[in-house]
């Protein structure tokens, strides 16, 4: 499942927001929820639990017992807490689909923690969702917290949100039967390339790392930067250059040598590199988006103290350390790398030099988080860029 998952069309979230700010006067709340209205009576004293909504595959799991997680283990043993954890985010916008109504209602969505996207995050922030966290209770957050990712356009000073973990979105290609290297985004136009290419299908996944092959500041990017790479890549899909737009599916076709190269996951090419060492992964010359999909307490949870201690527990460079080892995406906890490298294991201990999961000085220079497409943007972005693509 694609944790980065793809725009489809306006998405479910585009179209339901438009719909309520056109009924907002005939009785219909209107979608944004003022601060004061965002949080309940907290029972997290009385009840010593707390709702976690995550993605499939992408928390620590015993090796003997998948269904036994040890991060969230360790933390009820530490705190009392017990944690219901559901693997039910698979797509930004079909999650937004099903709790949107509870927010706009002002109901209760019965999570007290969820994890999304940072473009859908964006969102969520815009609208009033999601409640501001107590940093005071946090001290392993406001100690930790890589500071690259201290302070998005979406979300400064990250007061709603908090990494769970982060990602490059760079290009990955086979060596071996390219027979050359690749250090810039216009290699992937040459010639030899020809029907061997795929690119992201969702806009809000793609559109970075092309406008930075443009050489754009991707931190402040603007219509006519969007305007450009949609003339490009159109005529690139006339020439018949693109092979197809892919969600997390490119894996297959790389695996399979199909596709040369592609539009890639940081996360994604190190499993791949596990089974096939032909495979890499560049962060272009000129740069490529690091993002990350982040922690948020969504409004009126009933437990909001407890939610705040669970994401606290993962900023503990120990704790991060073992996630990080599991799932090999970018760390938002830079401490965590010594922790691995001092693990005494020589295969845990290479995960720490490992500059896809904690990046380098050299790598960080080349990476930037995009700012997000604005609420008046969308639409004719979405529009233009699914008819490139066929959504």
């Amino acid at each position: 499942m694609s944790r980065r998952s793809l725009l489809r069309s306006l998405g479910a979230g585009g179209t339901l927001i438009a719909a309520c700010g056109a009924l907002s006067g005939c009785g219909v709340p209107a979608a944004y929820v003022p601060a004061g209205e965002r949080a309940r009576r907290d029972v997290s004293d009385s009840d010593r639990s707390v709702d976690f909504a995550n993605w499939p595959l992408y928390i620590d799991t015993d090796d003997e017992d998948e269904s036994r997680r040890p991060t969230l283990e360790a933390f009820t043993r530490r705190t009392g807490i017990s944690v219901r954890y559901t693997e039910e985010i698979n797509d930004n916008d079909e999650f937004f689909g099903k709790i949107s109504p509870a927010l706009i209602n002002r109901q209760e969505t019965d999570r007290d923690l969820i994890v999304i996207s940072d473009w859908m995050a964006a969102r969520f922030v815009r609208l009033g969702w999601v409640q501001e966290m107590d940093r005071s209770a946090q001290p392993n957050v406001a100690e930790h917290l890589d500071p690259q990712l201290r302070s998005p356009a979406f979300d400064e000073g990250r007061r709603f949100s908090v990494p769970w973990q982060s990602g490059i979105t760079g290009i990955a290609y086979n060596r071996r039967l390219l027979g050359r290297e690749i250090r810039q985004t216009g290699e992937l136009w040459a010639g030899d390339l020809r029907g061997k290419v795929t690119l992201l299908s969702g806009l809000d996944e793609a559109f970075a790392l092309l406008m930075q092959g443009n050489g754009v500041d991707i931190t402040r990017w603007g219509e006519d930067d969007f305007d450009l790479i949609c003339e490009q890549v159109d005529k690139l899909v006339r020439r018949g250059h693109i092979r197809r737009f892919t969600g997390n599916d490119y894996i297959k076709d790389l695996s399979t040598g199909d596709v040369l190269a592609c539009q890639a996951y940081s996360g994604d090419v190190i499993q791949l590199q596990a089974d096939n060492p032909d495979i890499e992964f560049v962060v272009p010359e000129e740069g490529a988006e690091l993002w990350s999909e982040s922690l948020m307490i969504p409004n009126l949870a009933r437990r909001k103290r407890n939610a705040e201690a669970l994401v606290d527990h993962y900023y503990d460079p120990a704790v991060a350390a073992e996630l990080a080892s599991w799932v090999n995406y970018v760390c938002p906890v830079p401490a965590a790398r010594d922790v691995l490298a001092d693990s005494g294991d020589e295969e845990t201990a290479a995960l720490a030099e490992d500059p896809l999961i904690f990046p380098d000085a050299a790598m960080r220079a080349r990476l930037a988080i995009a700012r997000d497409i604005t609420a008046g943007e969308r639409t004719r972005f979405a529009k233009r860029w699914n008819a490139i693509v066929g959504l």
